[in-house]
């Protein structure tokens, strides 16, 4: 209905120019009968093997400033030393169980030896300490992460606080392991 509508508001009906529409298309000049640009094709060149900071120095980015532009921070210091407490903890299983299998004595042989070489009191001290500073400070700050696990102590003040209270408590453990 609307179609005849609207033939009947034009002067010459819409359906008698539909009739005319092939021949328009057929003879509009289009873009294509102009010259069709040339296309020219080079030898594929594999890229050269580039290291990705003399890519990077070529091209002249800035390097990311990844862990430099960071202050210290309590949280993230007792994060990375409680993670290297646990490696020398697994260096220190890993020597005494290939010792045991390894060495030719057992481990009153090798006590007798480090009693032979008369070190003083001090230094007995200062070596049983560095070896048990690992033990101390890995057991404390497990005993804080394992308060964490209760979903206490997670603001950032009682974070603080349980981290200054873990580094005393690892002192003590390691204090009196060393004077065992």
């Amino acid at each position: 209905m609307a179609f005849y509508g609207c033939a009947r508001l034009s002067a010459r009906p819409v359906l008698a120019s539909l009739g005319r529409l092939p021949l328009a298309l057929n003879s509009a000049h289009y873009a294509q009968a102009a010259a069709l640009p040339k296309v020219n094709f080079k030898k594929y060149e594999a890229p050269k093997p580039e290291h990705y900071d003399d890519k990077n120095a070529r091209l002249k980015r800035p390097l990311s400033p990844h862990l430099t532009i960071y202050a210290p921070q309590l949280t993230s210091i007792l994060s990375i030393t409680h993670r290297t407490a646990g490696i020398i903890l697994s260096g220190y299983a890993s020597v005494l169980g290939i010792g045991a299998l390894v060495l030719p004595h057992d481990v009153s042989h090798y006590i007798m030896m480090i009693e032979g070489l008369n070190l003083s009191p001090a230094t007995i001290f200062l070596a049983k300490f560095l070896i048990a500073a690992p033990f101390g400070y890995h057991f404390a700050n497990g005993l804080r992460h394992l308060y964490w696990d209760t979903a206490k102590g997670l603001t950032i003040k009682e974070v603080y606080s349980t981290g200054y209270a873990m580094l005393a408590t690892a002192t003590a453990i390691t204090l009196f392991l060393a004077a065992l």
